[in-house]
């Protein structure tokens, strides 16, 4: 699965499974159990992950697909 600026972040999570220790690197905290996580994140884009987290999209993208590389 190839990361982009369209993919959501509930994709990801399906995926990989929790990757809550590389979001927090970007500032993004833990919200309650991994399940709720899921929840919240349905509509949520890494576009605007990045965006409500203020981190640039290109770096975000790029640590995100190293990070799903190394959990394979």
């Amino acid at each position: 699965m190839e990361i982009t600026k369209n993919t959501r972040v509930s994709e990801i999570l399906e995926e990989y499974g929790d990757i809550a220790p590389v979001m927090e690197v970007f500032g993004v905290q833990r919200v309650g159990r991994y399940s709720v996580r899921r929840l919240l994140t349905k509509a949520l884009t890494v576009e605007w992950a990045a965006k409500i987290h203020r981190v640039p999209l290109d770096e975000f993208i790029d640590i995100l697909n190293k990070a799903v590389a190394t959990d394979k």
